[in-house]
């Protein structure tokens, strides 16, 4: 039976779900910050899973109207300010992926601070990708290795990427059918399952089904069995 080990996620659908209500669009990113706590502890909760990689600003997103950015920016500072605790009482250890260098100073030192105070948890990891794109994760890692006098192997590149574990179990919601630019070397073999459920109203009773879903799927990793 399959187990997802790896789970990604591409929480989209936050404005569009506001507007559906009338709502600006910051409200949805609101209500779904909570999301992302609820699908956090319930991964945490389940011993199967090792991993949770969730995509919440992409290198795309600075492209958005600036208020919204900035706002964005407001909910990321006051979402780990609030989670910290809930990472520590789920014994869960805060991994960020991506370039996060963009981000103001005191933003930069939020992140490292939490990844730092839960280094020692040892239970499931989260990951948000922050101002992230695979392929500018792709070619960080390139520059990293090119200076080896050796070829570069699949290996070298994917151990000098910002995550190095591939995906398992691919979500998006939202409706679309497409990975925009998320762990595209990660996911080479993952179970994708495509959601028309906006992010805010995505429950864990959802995930529970794909995760029952996925159990059931002959992943054959390009062989015959």
């Amino acid at each position: 039976m399959n187990k997802a080990r790896h789970i990604a996620i591409i929480m989209d659908g936050n404005g569009r779900w506001a507007e559906l209500r009338g709502q600006k669009r910051v409200k949805g990113h609101e209500v779904g910050a909570k999301v992302v706590r609820t699908i956090t502890e319930f991964c945490a909760a389940d011993s199967d899973i090792e991993r949770l990689t969730l995509y919440a600003f992409s290198t795309e997103n600075w492209k958005r109207p600036r208020l919204e950015v900035e706002f964005l920016m407001k909910l990321l500072q006051k979402y780990l300010d609030n989670e910290l605790e809930t990472y520590l009482t789920n014994n869960i250890r805060f991994e960020p992926i991506g370039d996060i260098r963009a981000f103001s100073s005191s933003l930069q030192k939020t992140i490292f601070e939490v990844k730092e105070k839960t280094a020692h948890c040892d239970g499931l990891v989260q990951s948000l990708a922050l101002n992230y794109g695979a392929h500018d994760e792709i070619l960080r890692a390139i520059n990293r290795v090119k200076k080896s006098q050796e070829d570069i192997t699949e290996a070298m590149l994917s151990n000098a990427l910002d995550c190095k574990h591939n995906v398992d179990l691919l979500i998006r919601t939202g409706g679309d059918h497409r990975l925009s630019n998320f762990l595209l070397w990660q996911a080479a073999y993952a179970e994708l399952f495509f959601s028309d459920t906006l992010w805010p109203d995505f429950t864990t009773v959802e995930l529970e089904k794909i995760l029952k879903d996925f159990t059931k799927i002959e992943r054959r990793f390009g062989g015959l069995k």
